[in-house]
C-alpha cells in the first residue's frame, strides 16, 4: 500500500512575512485577483493588512466577504459568480476555516465548472483540474484549512454539513504570519486552539495513520500544548507556537483523515451554528475515553506530549487516564465549556447521531462506533 503526501507548493512562516504576497502574486503573473474573506476581517481591518500591501504594489483585486461562519452553499455559488465577473485568475485568502473553505469550493467550480451545485463535491469528488490557484493567509490558528485538501460546506435546507476532500484544492501557497493572529479575541483564540489539538490527537490515532503523519501530530501535540495557554493570554511566543503548531497538525491529518469527534462536530455546527472549535473541544476527551481501547499504546505518547510526567512508569490504564486528563485540563484553562447543556436539545439526537454517522470523516475513526454509540456520546455530555 502507498502512503500519499500533498502539501503547499510553497510556504511562509513567521511575523511579517504576509509581505511574501504580493512576490507570489507578481512571480505567478496574475492580473486579477479575487479576495475572499468574512465581514469580522474587513470590519476590524485585519484583512487591510494585506489588501494595503496590493494596494501599494498596484495589484488589481475586488473583495468578496460574505462568508458566513459556517460557510454555506451559497455564499460558494456567489463567489464563483463574483470570480466570473472579476475575471480573476487568483485568489487570496484571509481568514479562518470559514473563508479559506469557500475560497477552496470557489476556485475548484471555477476550474471543474460541472459541479457548480456544490453538493456534488461531497466526500471524494473525482475532479479533472486543480482548482483557481489560492495563496492562503490564516488569520486564526487551529483549522490548518491552508495545507489541507478537505473543506467543509454547510447545507442549510438539510441543516447538515458535508466535507469536501479533494488533492485540487490545497492552496498553492500558504502564508503563516502570526502578525494576522494577533488580534484575536481571547475565545476564538482557545476554541481555534483546540480544533488544532483535535486534528493533531485524531489525526495521531486515526486508522490511515503511519510513521511520517505520527511524527507531525505527536510534535503538534507538544507545540500546541505548551502554546495555547499563552497564546490564550496573548504573549508572542504563544501566538508564534500556535500559529506553527496548528499547520504542522494539518500536514498530518489532511494525508490520513479524522474521526468521530468531527462528525459528531459537523452535526452540531449545521443544526445550531455552533463554533466548530468549541465543538470539537468539548467533544474530544469524551471520544478519547470511548476510543482508548482502540488504539494500542498511542496515548501514552499523547500523554507525553501533552506534558505528563513519568509515563514510562505507568499501566495502560494510567496513561489512558493521564492523557485524557491533560487534555480536559487545558480545555479548562482556556475557557471552554465542559458538556452540551447550553448547545444540544435532548430531541434532536437521533439526527446528529445519524448525521454524524454520515459523515465523512467517521470511516477513519480508530473504533468503529454504532448509531447507539453516538447517541450515547451525545447524550452524555448533557
Amino acid at each position: 500500500m502507498a502512503n500519499r503526501m500533498i502539501l503547499n507548493e510553497t510556504s511562509y512562516f513567521g511575523a511579517g512575512s504576509i509581505t511574501s504576497v504580493v512576490d507570489e502574486i507578481k512571480s505567478r503573473g496574475f492580473s486579477k485577483v479575487l479576495v475572499v474573506t468574512d465581514p469580522d476581517l474587513i470590519k476590524f481591518k485585519v484583512a487591510t493588512k494585506v489588501t494595503d500591501l496590493l494596494d501599494k504594489a498596484g495589484i488589481c483585486y475586488k473583495v468578496y466577504s460574505d462568508v458566513k461562519a459556517n460557510p454555506t452553499i451559497k455564499n460558494v455559488q456567489d463567489g464563483v459568480a463574483f470570480m466570473k465577473e472579476l475575471g480573476a485568475d487568483g485568489i487570496v485568502a484571509i481568514g479562518g476555516g470559514s473563508a479559506m473553505d469557500t475560497a477552496k469550493g470557489i476556485a475548484i467550480i471555477t476550474a471543474n465548472p460541472e459541479y457548480a451545485d456544490v453538493v456534488s463535491l461531497e466526500g471524494v469528488a473525482p475532479t479533472r483540474n486543480k482548482c483557481v490557484p489560492i495563496i492562503a493567509v490564516p488569520t486564526t490558528a487551529g483549522t490548518a484549512a491552508e495545507v489541507t485538501i478537505n473543506y467543509v460546506i454547510t447545507d442549510v435546507e438539510k441543516k447538515r454539513k458535508f466535507v469536501c476532500v479533494d488533492p485540487h484544492d490545497i492552496p498553492v501557497v500558504a502564508v503563516i504570519d502570526s502578525d494576522m493572529m494577533s488580534s484575536m479575541p481571547k475565545g476564538l483564540t482557545a476554541s481555534t486552539g483546540m480544533d488544532a489539538l483535535t486534528h493533531a490527537i485524531e489525526g495521531y490515532i486515526t486508522k490511515g495513520a503511519w510513521e511520517m503523519t505520527d511524527m507531525m501530530h505527536l510534535k503538534a501535540i507538544e507545540i500546541i500544548a505548551r502554546s495555547l495557554r499563552g497564546a490564550v493570554a496573548g504573549t508572542p511566543e504563544g501566538r508564534e507556537g500556535m500559529a506553527l503548531g496548528q499547520y504542522v497538525a494539518g500536514m498530518g491529518f489532511s494525508n490520513v483523515g479524522l474521526g468521530i469527534v468531527h462528525s459528531m462536530a459537523h452535526a452540531l455546527g449545521a443544526v445550531y451554528d455552533t463554533p466548530h472549535g468549541v465543538a470539537n473541544a468539548i467533544l474530544l476527551p469524551t471520544v478519547m475515553e470511548y476510543n482508548a481501547e482502540a488504539t494500542g499504546e498511542k496515548y501514552r505518547e499523547i500523554a507525553r506530549a501533552m506534558g505528563v510526567q513519568g509515563v514510562d512508569s505507568m499501566t495502560q490504564e494510567e496513561y489512558r487516564k493521564a492523557a485524557v486528563e491533560a487534555v480536559k485540563q487545558l480545555s479548562a484553562d482556556v475557557g471552554i465549556p465542559a458538556d452540551l447543556k447550553a448547545i444540544v436539545k435532548e430531541e434532536d439526537i437521533p439526527f446528529l447521531a445519524q448525521s454524524a454517522m454520515d459523515d465523512a470523516c467517521r470511516p477513519g475513526n480508530p473504533k468503529e462506533p454504532t448509531l447507539e454509540d453516538i447517541i450515547a456520546l451525545y447524550k452524555s455530555l448533557l
